[in-house]
């Protein structure tokens, strides 16, 4: 019966650089975030547009990094605060038309004559 040494603590090389935060994750968090304070505008479409490129750019750079690349969580929260915004300003726009089309239909057509004119 042969028996297998236990298995250690995982090394690393030496030569293998440290993990560390990919500063895109920042971006997408903060740029989330300004998405989602200037949804309600409209204005919360560009950054959150940008949020969302970013985020994409950043997700293969960390799968292309194998692991040295950290930042996932700040990402997937920036995801969510870019979507907010984007339903944000979708909610605003619909929100807008619908008032607009309302207001619309209870105006007067034509010319309003006063009471004494045929």
């Amino acid at each position: 019966m042969t028996t297998t040494p236990a298995a250690g603590p995982a090394t690393r090389h030496p030569l293998d650089p440290d993990p560390v935060r990919s500063t895109k994750s920042r971006a997408v968090f903060a740029l989330g975030l300004v998405a989602l304070l200037t949804g309600a505008l409209v204005g919360g479409i560009v950054p959150a547009t940008v949020a969302m490129l970013l985020a994409r750019q950043a997700r293969r750079e960390a799968y292309a990094s194998g692991g040295y690349l950290t930042g996932a969580a700040w990402l997937r929260r920036g995801e969510r605060l870019a979507w907010a915004g984007i339903v944000l300003a979708a909610t605003a726009v619909v929100t807008a038309t619908v008032v607009g089309v309302v207001n619309l239909a209870n105006g007067s057509v034509g010319r309003d004559f006063a009471p004494g004119v045929d």
